[in-house]
Order: structure tokens, then sequence, then C-alpha cells
């Protein structure tokens, strides 16, 4: 049987066991524990990079519980194979993620976060009825377990329980934590960051400074918190982020993993459209896909032949660090977006280390948050110079999937904040029938938008559906369907008996936006876009084309 392609996987024995498709990323075990000394380790890396499926691969390996020979069978780190009869389930793990604790308040996100301890405490169970257990952990196990233990005892949680796992197995533990940056994110976004991370400070701080019950940590995330603020006191502690050289190959799929992927789904003649769109993140000294894009992208092609490249990753959570840039006082990034929008770079100094807190306070900040959670990338292979915590980095946009979010928020940044009486004067030049006015107008309302050399034509119909939708009294559809197709827009003012087409077009030249407002208004003909439209007194049908910033209206006659 060929090996089947399951998008969003994050189980490594589920995924094995399922027959579905790996990329082999098990190297990673070898050189954390072979080629450093680290009794803690952090990873961080945008969403959707794998970070997840890396922890539940180092359980599945690690844990002495499992039997997991035949789960790695094949898989490159067999070939160590000294190093797999001292480490393959052979020693105690303790695994647990943060992702899931979030909440409006501070109460529902604590009353979450001590739902992932009792999980944690019922998934080793059979440690509370052991004869070496201290009676004192068994009671406290029972109160994480039944969700009645008071905060001190949530902040010892893991500790405890590591010490119980110490007690049976007779050996430290191994200590696994996924997203354990969430918590303070969605804190932050709530009003309540100071509570949480005293919380997580709390149970990061007990669990991994002089833990005798520690063998190592791994710890993942998108953010690295400043050490002061969340790892105090931590011993041989070391943070590999997008910058750092180091284990910069085993987040996100390499170009030989991503022609390996295709040629087995038989989509290798796809390689180009996926090469544009989910390809160029520098992580180090490697270039790297999104694995999340290639996998459902491939899986979307399995399905139908000519389906065309979207944002799979942009789906998966909002985009607020961009949003936040448009909502600063005193910052203006228009030239910098110009810049980055047109294929070129920005050099920046970003730092490593924030806290959620500081995240919005500058514009710097704003930049190194960007870098980190995959917005931008850098342009150069290699790690850049540093200069107390700061470094200065040439950034650029990754792919055409990034630059579609950052136009997305441009558009939807010039909608809310649009001149309502430019508007108005566009509306009433087109029920006028003025072009020539109406040409003037939107060229002038597109003026104030970001200048991009490579619009896409989504872009401009993005553009005019925004400024049409939500003006009062009028209905607006866009991309419905009508007679043959889908029209840009379909207006209506019912009150007037008034309606409106309008269907927009990308001109490659300022001499050939005519030609494009002709061919506009062609399809619209053609598809009989103002069909049982008979109700209406007035049913005007417009071309519109665009070229850069300049706009051109044109009546159907």
């Amino acid at each position: 049987m060929g090996k089947k392609l399951l998008v969003g996987a994050d189980i490594f024995d589920k995924l094995m066991k399922g027959n579905g498709y790996y990329v082999d990323k098990t190297e990673i075990l070898y050189e954390l524990v072979e080629e450093t000394s680290n009794e803690v380790t952090l990873f961080t890396r945008p969403r959707r990079f794998g970070k997840t499926l890396t922890i539940s691969m180092m359980e599945s390996f690690f844990d002495i519980r499992r039997e997991s020979k035949d789960v790695f069978e094949g898989l490159n780190i067999m070939n160590h194979t000294e190093f797999c009869e001292e480490w393959m389930n052979r020693y105690p793990v303790l695994s647990l993620s943060f992702k899931d604790v979030e909440g409006l308040t501070f109460e529902k996100a604590y009353s979450k976060l001590k739902t992932v301890i009792a999980n944690l405490c019922k998934k080793h169970a059979y440690l509370e009825f052991k004869e070496k257990i201290l009676p004192a952990d068994a009671a406290l196990f029972r109160k994480l377990q039944y969700e009645t233990a008071d905060e001190s005892n949530v902040e010892n949680s893991l500790i405890t329980i590591m010490r119980m796992m110490n007690s049976v197995c007779e050996m430290p533990v191994i200590l696994l934590i996924d997203e354990y940056d969430v918590p303070l994110a969605k804190a932050y976004s709530n009003g309540y960051y100071q509570k949480m991370l005293d919380v997580i400070r709390g149970i990061m701080s007990i669990s991994l400074k002089t833990n005798e019950y520690l063998k190592f940590a791994v710890i993942t995330g998108c953010l690295r918190i400043p050490k002061e603020s969340i790892f105090t006191g931590v011993n041989n502690f070391a943070s590999y982020s997008v910058l750092d050289v180091d284990f910069s190959q085993y987040f996100g799929f390499t170009q030989f993993e991503i022609e390996k992927l295709l040629a087995e789904f038989q989509q290798s003649d796809k390689i180009e459209d996926i090469r544009a769109w989910y390809d160029g993140y520098v992580f180090g000294n490697t270039e790297i896909y999104c694995p999340w894009d290639a996998v459902s992208h491939v899986r979307a092609l399995m399905k139908r032949k000519n389906a065309k490249p979207e944002s799979y990753w942009e789906n998966t959570s909002g985009n607020d660090a961009i949003k936040a840039f448009f909502e600063m006082e005193n910052v203006d990034i228009s030239d910098k977006l110009e810049t980055l929008l047109n294929g070129g770079t920005i050099t920046e100094n970003v730092t490593n280390t924030l806290t959620y807190e500081e995240v919005y306070k500058s514009e710097r900040n704003l930049w190194s948050v960007l870098l980190m959670t995959g917005y931008v990338t850098s342009s150069y292979i290699g790690e850049p110079e540093e200069a107390g915590g700061i470094k200065e980095v040439k950034l650029r946009i990754p792919n055409r999937e990034i630059a579609a979010i950052f136009q997305k928020s441009v558009v939807d940044h010039f909608n809310k904040n649009v001149d309502q009486g430019q508007v108005r004067e566009l509306m009433q030049a087109m029920w006028n029938g003025d072009e020539e006015h109406a040409s003037e107008v939107l060229s002038n309302l597109l003026w104030y938008t970001i200048s991009y050399m490579d619009y896409h034509e989504d872009y401009y119909h993005a553009f005019v559906t925004g400024i049409f939708v939500g003006r009062g009294r009028y209905a607006v559809q866009s991309n419905r369907e009508r007679g043959l197709g889908r029209p840009d827009v379909d207006l209506r003012d019912k009150s007037n008996r008034r309606a409106m087409i309008i269907e927009a077009k990308k001109a490659e030249s300022k001499k050939r936006m005519e030609y494009w407002c002709d061919r506009a208004i062609q399809q619209i003909i053609d598809n009989d876009y103002a069909k049982d439209m008979n109700d209406y007194t007035k049913v005007l049908c417009y071309g519109v084309s665009f070229f850069k910033k300049s706009a051109m209206v044109k009546l159907m006659k």
C-alpha cells in the first residue's frame, strides 16, 4: 500500500501506525542528545512548522513505557545503533501542551490549565498506587487529578509528577512542553498577562531550576520570552530561533524533502507553484517550505487535479501582528511595506527575546515578532551579527501566500479608514454615468493604499468590493452567481430602483487600460450579468481597469 497523506497529523505513533507519510526529522534526537549539553532546550518557530509532531516523536522515542522499535523502523535515527540501544524507550517521559490554555478571563484560562494538568495525571494514573510513592505526593496527585488543587499546588504540579515518576522508574525524567507561550499570548490579548505570567513562570522555574529528577527538557513556542522573565535560575539553557543555524533543518521541509514528497504522490509537475507560494523561509542556513501549506496543497491536488494554491496557513490563525502595525501611533511603515511587497528587502534591528507586554510598544519589536512568527524572513543564509541582544537583519516577504496576507491586511486597513466623502463622490459620479470623474476619484482613493508592482487581480477585486460594502442603503454582493458567471460587484439601491454591475480587471500597462475595460464590459454581456434586473428602472454596467495606482472606469453604452 502507498503512504497516506494525513493533513494536520501531529501524533507521531498514530501517523506511523496509520501508514501516514512522514518527512524524516528523527536525526534531531541524536543531535540534541549527543551534540549538545543542554539541560533545557527551547525551539521557537512559527505556527504550523511541525513543533507538535516533533515533541510527539520525541515522546515516542524516549518513553520507557513504550516499545517503539517498530514505529521507528527505517527512519534515520535507527542508523545510530548504539545511541538507540542507550536511549530508545529508556527514560520516563512527561509530555504536555499548553496550546489550549486560553480564555477571555484569567479564571477561564486558569481552569483550562488545571484541566491540562488533570489530564496529565490521568495519563499517568498508575503512579498513585505504587508503593514507592510518598503519601504526600499521592495526596497532591489526587488533588491535581480532580482539579481541586490550589495555585501553589499547580505551580508544583510538574515537579511533583516527575518526583513520582523518578521514584517508580528510579531514573531521571525527560520533560517535553509544547506551545509554552500560548497562555501568555492569549493572556496579553485579553488583559490578564501578569496573572498568567506569574503562574507559568512558577511552573517553569520550579520544574526546570536545579531539578534533581530532570534528565533534560525540550520546550517549543513561537517567541522566546526573556530568561529573566520566565526561566529564572535555569542552568544550561539554550534557545534556537529562526535566526540560528543549529537545528535549522528540523522544522519545515527542505527542497529535497519537498521534491521527494511530490514524487511520492505524483505531483512533481506542481513544484513551481508550491515553490512560489510556500517556499522562501530561511531558518539559520537552511531554506525552508511551510509544511502545513505544502501537505495541504498536495492533498488538494490529489482531490482536484487543477487545484489552485491558497492561503492554508492564514486560515489557521489571525494576523494580529500585521494589524498592530497599522494601529501604532506615530509610525508609518507604508514605504517599507511598498518595498517588501515589490519583492525588495528592508534592514531592521530585531531581537530574539520579547515579552508579550513589549510586542506592540515599538516598531522594532513588531518587526521582530513578524520575523519570529513567519510573516517576514531573513534574506540571506546564516546567522546575523549580534550586539547586545539586537541583530541587524535584512528582511523580505518569503512567498506569495504571505504577500497575499499583507495585501489583504492593507486593503482591510484602507476600507476601515477610507475617506467617506470621496466614497460618496465616487458613488455619485458612477450613478450619474460620469466615467471621467469616477476614474479620477477612484485613482485618488487607490493612491492611499500601498504601491505594489505585482498587484494581482484579486487585490483590485478586494479593493473595489471594500469601497462599496457597508455603504448604507446599498445591498452589495461580490462574486455571487449571476447569469452565467460571477460579477465582481453586484450593487442594488432598491429604494431608488437602480442597480450597478462592476467587473474589474488588471492591465499590464497604462496604454492597455481601456482595452481591459472593454474586456470587462464584454464579460458582463457574454455572461448576462444583468439578467433578471428588469424591475430596476436604471441598471448601469461598468468595466473598471487598474494599472498600479491608476484606475479607469468605463460605462457600458
